[in-house]
């Protein structure tokens, strides 16, 4: 068994149903959450510090809602790049991670290195960002983009608000 299937092994059920019910309301109060999982109040708030210091519960933020700022449109894009050696997988993480349109970006195994989810107010602002910062990458060959015609399930942390 490794490390981190070890301590993933040493959850309870206990520790299972905070992380589910914080996944789904982390707002609420100890004193709530204490109630939802069935224990009282300190047992449930010692459980709730080690699953945060454990690395377990990494932050809690707002869920923001993209239509009310215009920015219903996303695009994947699957970045290929010319070189695929460490120093050069470094340097495109470190430089993708800083356009604050890309919400999401994936190593892929297959016929492309990276795929990356894009939110901008239109197609417009797309092809800026396309065409000024993405295919600016270090070692970025080429790209191809797949536009999402209809959000059916997403989960938007609204990392890209300000676009």
């Amino acid at each position: 068994m490794t490390k981190d299937e070890h301590e993933i092994s040493e959850l309870d059920l206990f520790d299972r149903k905070i992380l589910e019910a914080l996944s789904d309301d982390g707002r609420m109060s100890i004193t709530d959450l204490a109630a939802r999982v069935g224990l009282s109040k300190t047992p449930c708030q010692l459980r709730f510090k080690r699953l945060i210091v454990d690395g377990y519960i990494e932050g809690f933020k707002a869920v923001i809602n993209p239509s009310k700022l215009n920015l219903e449109h996303i695009a994947f894009a699957e970045v290929k790049l010319s070189n695929t050696q460490e120093d050069a997988l470094r340097a495109f993480n470190a430089a993708v991670k800083k356009i604050k349109e890309v919400e999401e970006c994936h190593m892929i195994a297959g016929r492309f290195d990276y795929l990356l989810k894009i939110r901008t107010r239109d197609i417009r602002r797309y092809r800026h960002v396309l065409g000024e910062r993405i295919s600016n990458l270090p070692f970025v060959a080429s790209t191809s983009t797949n536009v999402a015609m209809e959000t059916v399930k997403e989960n938007w942390s609204g990392s890209s608000y300000a676009s």
